[in-house]
């Protein structure tokens, strides 16, 4: 992030991304990218392998920094600070602060192998303080049970198959009640009959108000749940919209293009 970029814009709630551009080396990856999500609304972000959905996704949460540009949640300012119209790399402990309000889960699980099934969702609440054992775990269990799995609570992950681990990262992310919950292609190292019970988990969080933003390729999917539709292609948003009119009468000829190939 630049500390001599200025930014006069009014920050509002909801989430803002403003002319985000990210490079890895000399490969740019982001180049320049503006959304404006309402809160309470699911986002599907699509697009072809490459084209820098993760890469947006991670800079939601400051997992990933931007090289230029900045990213809002609920009016506060991700991972950087403004001073004298200028911004400023936050300390690490306030970047995982403000992590603590944004859910991420990947599309790998990234569940604690040496930890059971409610250990592992029971984890953020006691790494992050705000409740104790007893609490925790009795948290740990209502999520377990939110996400179908609390006959599983002593079990390890290895003991699961790959769609209920994921359900159990997606109640992990739940445990700190955030504000945003990010996926990440989160039913992509899943086998093709598992899929169906997360996107499941996922389409009754999206009922629930919480403010989502899914990278997946599971197109319908992405028509029975998301408010708005982003298709990404090349580091820029190509088209975005309500997704009968992104998935349905695309106005964009490379939209149109993609979709022809992944229906």
């Amino acid at each position: 992030m630049t500390t001599t970029e200025k930014t006069t814009e009014k920050i509002t709630e909801g989430v803002r991304v403003r002319n985000a551009h990210k490079a890895f080396g000399p490969h740019p990856v982001l180049k320049g990218i503006d959304l404006d999500l309402a809160p309470g609304t699911v986002t599907v972000v699509i697009g072809p392998s490459g084209s820098g959905k993760s890469t947006l996704l991670r800079t939601l949460n400051h997992l990933e920094t931007l090289d230029l540009g900045y990213v809002s949640v609920a009016g506060e300012l991700i991972g950087v600070r403004e001073h004298d119209g200028r911004l400023h790399e936050l300390s690490p402990r306030q970047v995982r602060r403000q992590r603590a309000r944004i859910g991420f889960v990947a599309q790998s699980f990234n569940l604690f192998p040496h930890l059971t099934v409610a250990a592992n969702v029971a984890e953020p609440l006691l790494a992050h303080k705000v409740a104790g054992w007893d609490a925790a775990y009795t948290k740990a269990y209502d999520l377990l049970d939110r996400v179908g799995l609390k006959h599983r609570c002593t079990d390890y992950p290895r003991q699961l198959s790959g769609g209920q681990q994921q359900r159990v990262a997606i109640a992990r992310a739940l445990a700190l009640e955030p504000d945003l919950l990010l996926f990440d292609e989160p039913t992509s190292a899943l086998d093709p009959e598992l899929v169906g019970e997360v996107l499941a988990v996922i389409k009754e969080l999206a009922r629930s108000g919480r403010t989502l933003v899914v990278v997946s390729h599971e197109i319908g999917f992405a028509r029975d749940v998301a408010d708005h539709v982003v298709f990404i292609d090349g580091g820029v948003v190509v088209e975005q919209g309500p997704p009968a009119q992104v998935l349905d009468h695309p106005q964009n000829a490379r939209t149109r293009e993609f979709l022809g190939k992944v229906r």
